[in-house]
């Protein structure tokens, strides 16, 4: 078997472990660390797809900023294990159902999904790179790119307006 197709095996393995530890983790610290581990296994895909810059990206963007701003919200929250609410069946029962019906979706898709044949005449080995994907997002998606700053921008603008405190206000 191909080193190759072997790491794909493995870290497959253990995207799916750490995504599933993510929602399993009854530890809100845990389940955001098994995240981080899902996103740098991810990228490693991203890699074996030759697409380095969505690479980089996934892991400055997400397994970085991200996940720091989740941290610290886990962390402000202060959540207690003992205000944790029970969990009637009722809720499990449907939680079962949702995921089931999810799963078979995602199955159904996947079914009717076709790999497209590999032809070494037309393939282009620069698809992933930084070149392309600035010719690709600056020509033929300019205004969503710019709608998406915009965005950030005013969420930005919005969370400093929530987190400012005024003189003399009470901290919960």
């Amino acid at each position: 078997m191909n080193s190759a197709v072997s790491f794909f095996y493995f870290l497959s393995f253990l995207t799916i472990l750490s995504a599933v530890m993510v929602v399993v983790s009854r530890n809100p610290i845990h389940s955001v660390l098994y995240l981080i581990l899902t996103f740098f296994t991810l990228s490693g895909h991203y890699i074996l797809l030759n697409a380095q810059f969505l690479a980089a990206v996934n892991i400055i963007v997400y397994a970085g900023a991200i996940m720091v701003l989740f941290l610290f919200v886990i962390m402000f929250l202060n959540m207690k294990q003992d205000q944790e609410e029970a969990k009637t069946n009722l809720t499990k029962i449907a939680a079962t159902i949702v995921g089931g019906t999810v799963f078979v979706i995602l199955f159904g898709a996947y079914r009717k999904t076709a790999i497209a044949p590999f032809d070494p005449q037309t393939y282009d080995s620069q698809i992933g790179m930084i070149e392309s994907l600035g010719h690709m997002l600056f020509r033929e998606y300019l205004l969503p790119f710019e709608l998406a700053s915009i965005l950030l921008l005013v969420a930005m603008v919005g969370a400093v307006l929530l987190g400012k405190r005024e003189i003399g206000e009470r901290h919960f």
